[in-house]
């Protein structure tokens, strides 16, 4: 049982009815952070959790016309290719489980499934927190692997 209480008047208080101050985080401009300051910014994934950044799309399509924003966002956000940056202490380490060994190390590209992991922004740049278990490949060279979506309706691709 917690011991805070939410008063009707949106106020977090303690048992004793005192109210606790949480302090707010000024929104910083990622121009004004030192680049060498802002990889200490990432959270250092716990457990079995993979922290993994997300590859940018290409501003252009192979013809050298333009993409649309929403069409990078979208890109991005369905990628089946992720980047590991950091490794839980928990990851590969239940021989049970994987009994083969780890299943890829910080530096690798992987192939997991779309939309995969919980997906948070750091100074403008996607990563995604995935389970140990949810890696289902190691790429070495991460373009033109795409999402394919099937139509059952239809012959070909």
């Amino acid at each position: 049982m917690s011991d805070q209480i939410l008063t009707m008047n949106k106020n977090i208080v303690d048992a004793a009815g005192r109210p606790i101050h949480i302090p707010t985080v000024d929104e910083v401009q990622p121009e004004e952070i030192p680049i060498e300051e802002r990889g200490l910014q990432l959270p250092e994934p716990k457990g079995y959790k993979i922290l993994c950044a997300i590859p940018e799309a290409s501003d252009t399509y192979e013809s050298g016309l333009a993409k649309a924003g929403q069409t990078k966002y979208i890109e991005e956000h369905s990628t089946v290719v992720l980047f590991v940056v950091r490794m839980g202490d928990l990851c590969y380490k239940d021989e049970l489980r994987f009994p083969t060994g780890p299943w890829c190390k910080e530096g690798d590209f992987i192939l997991t499934r779309a939309y995969a992991g919980t997906r948070f922004k750091i100074h403008g740049r996607e990563f995604r927190i995935i389970n140990d278990d949810t890696v289902e490949g190691v790429v070495q060279d991460p373009r033109d692997h795409k999402i394919k979506v099937v139509n059952p309706y239809l012959k070909k691709w």
